[in-house]
């Protein structure tokens, strides 16, 4: 019998960009064909800026000498890199009912459960996607969603600053909004390594998939 439970995977190190890209795809397809288990991917990678199918160009206006990928998955520009916590979600929604934003609504739901484990009162904003919290009495982004659905398999997911180079957000208009800042865990004082966050999120997987699984189209 196949095991229910999607595989949850770590990955030290950086992870480079293109080879995790092509490996997801590869996953993804694997799921819709019945011959893998969905997956929970989490890990970092090197400094690279990535562009969402709703990119505009002048958007990135200061590359910084990183490299520049068109990911595929919606959204604008992003920015990842060490301290950053990536986390690559490729469930079948197929089987999980086919309702994409009830998927995003709860994928933004556990990343705000997980940093409430962690001390931080995030939030989401109406009318922009991504997690929010206080810093310094103003409203700053510290968790960016980018979800693509092919087949009704979903792909990429989500970034948490935990402890990057802020400065490095300085090259792009961040998922396109110009007016609220970026920020980490670090930055508002909370110290949090990767497998303390790890922790958190995987103690909210059953509750994050109960939550959209139930309900919407069925196949």
């Amino acid at each position: 019998m196949t095991d229910p439970r999607p595989e949850w995977r770590v990955s030290p190190g950086l992870s480079p960009y293109a080879e995790t890209l092509a490996e997801m795809e590869a996953r993804a397809a694997a799921i819709r064909s019945g011959e893998a288990r969905e997956l929970v991917w989490l890990l970092e990678h090197p400094p690279v800026y990535t562009a969402g199918t709703s990119a505009d160009p002048a958007e990135l206006f200061n590359p910084q000498g990183f490299p520049v990928f068109a990911a595929g998955r919606g959204g604008r520009y992003t920015y990842h890199g060490p301290g950053q916590r990536v986390g690559y979600v490729m469930l079948d929604l197929d089987r999980r009912g086919r309702d994409v934003r009830r998927f995003v609504h709860s994928l933004e739901g556990w990343l705000i459960e997980t940093l409430g484990r962690l001390g931080v009162a995030a939030r989401r904003a109406p009318g922009r996607i991504g997690i929010w919290a206080d810093r310094d009495g103003a409203e700053a982004k510290v968790g960016a969603i980018g979800v693509r659905v092919r087949k009704w398999v979903t792909l990429h997911g989500f970034s948490v600053n935990l402890a990057p180079e802020l400065s490095h957000f300085s090259g792009i208009v961040p998922c396109g909004i110009a007016d609220f800042p970026v920020t980490s865990l670090d930055e508002m004082g909370v110290s949090c390594g990767q497998e303390h966050f790890d922790l958190a999120l995987k103690q909210g997987l059953d509750h994050f998939l109960a939550s959209f699984e139930e309900g919407g189209e069925k196949a």
